[in-house]
């Protein structure tokens, strides 16, 4: 029977990390409650997709600006016309 050990010991350490995380986090009562662990994923989420909509926004924004700058620029003369005799 072949025995996992870097299973167990994988195991052991995240057993181990748990604890010390619910130790610090709750202190006296960590066994009466429990972190939920996609609490910390959901919450990163909204700030990752917050961060990427004000990107987005900000691109918009420079992008608005350069383009103005560009139409600014040198003022267009207007077509030359040359008129000519009907004939």
């Amino acid at each position: 029977m072949a025995r996992d050990y870097d299973g167990q010991l994988l195991e052991s350490v995240a057993v181990r990390r748990r604890r010390l995380r619910d130790a610090l986090l709750f202190g006296a009562e960590r066994m009466r409650r429990t972190l939920d662990e996609n609490t910390g994923k959901i919450f990163g989420g909204i700030a990752l997709a917050a961060v990427m909509c004000a990107g987005c926004v900000g691109w918009s924004f420079v992008s608005e600006r350069i383009l103005e700058k560009k139409d600014e620029g040198p003022a267009r003369s207007a077509p030359y016309v040359v008129a000519g005799t009907a004939g």
